[in-house]
């Protein structure tokens, strides 16, 4: 039950608490789903009328590029989805490469400077041959827009506004209380993103990941933030052995976790992508 962050290619940040994950023959994830309240934003920011309070049930959302378009979704301009039929009011359908087809009337475009983020339909059908992945009977779709999923981090894109952040008298802001446990785990998070952005400290991770198998042998996504530092570091082999080796056992105990974990593995691959890394560093210069 982590809340965790999914980053999509587009800079659309998905929330929430993420309970299966749809994949192509190939293991490449297509469709995701989370469960209760989800948020979206970008960069950190949560999108206007996109809080939890219009998304209190979950999210699904489908991953990847449309078929016969020679680009990456969150590329295409305001012509370019005319000449595809997608048009506000009218109706559309966007079938994917991976075989999901998204049917319903055109109610709003969103972007974010020249990146498409989403797109909501009403009387909306999302299916994947026989499988009814969004219902009209269900509300509005909102699409997701993006060519993959380029990172995975735990929390929500949009802390103040996920934890209902109130203004008191005073104007201090209290956020909503979490049990000293919940607390704990936190700060070990904290610690991991601290020594990834300051690139030093890196003997602690040992301690960090001993101190989660203790304290909190179920969650499993801080074990893939060190795994992804001592891989990307080339450090500490032997604790990267034992973190991997934790994350497999958690991959076979549990089919959504398995996928989500195979996930986890791909990203720390993709990170090392040429492409990834010049996505990063153009926007680490801005």
């Amino acid at each position: 039950n982590n809340l965790a962050t999914c980053e999509y290619s587009s800079g659309l940040q998905v929330s929430g608490v993420f309970c299966d994950v749809l994949t192509d023959e190939n293991k490449e994830p297509i469709y995701f789903k989370s469960k209760g309240p989800t948020a979206l934003a970008f960069r950190n920011k949560e999108l206007p009328g996109h809080g939890k309070d219009r998304h209190a049930e979950g999210f699904g959302a489908p991953i990847g590029r449309w078929r016969n378009v020679h680009a990456a979704p969150e590329n295409l301009s305001k012509d370019q989805l005319h000449s595809i039929g997608i048009v506000d009011g009218r109706k559309a359908t966007i079938g994917f490469e991976s075989g999901v087809i998204v049917s319903g009337r055109v109610e709003k475009i969103v972007r974010e400077g020249d990146k498409l983020l989403l797109i909501t339909f009403s009387n909306c059908t999302v299916k994947r041959g026989d499988q009814v992945l969004f219902d009209p009977s269900w509300g509005e779709f909102d699409m997701a827009v993006g060519e993959k999923i380029s990172s995975v981090f735990n929390g929500a894109a949009d802390k103040d506004a996920f934890l209902e952040v109130a203004l008191v008298p005073k104007e201090r802001t209290i956020k909503a209380p979490s049990d000293a446990r919940r607390k704990k785990l936190e700060s070990l998070y904290q610690q991991v993103r601290d020594i990834r952005e300051r690139k030093v400290g890196y003997e602690r991770l040992g301690e960090i990941w001993e101190t989660q198998q203790a304290q909190h042998p179920d969650d499993w996504l801080l074990s893939m933030e060190i795994f992804e530092i001592l891989d990307e570091v080339a450090q500490q082999p032997e604790l990267k052995g034992r973190v991997a080796k934790f994350l497999k056992q958690v991959a076979l105990s549990n089919k959504d976790k398995q996928t989500l974990v195979d996930w986890g593995f791909r990203l720390v691959e993709y990170h090392k992508m040429p492409e990834y890394r010049a996505i990063h560093e153009r926007a680490s210069a801005h």
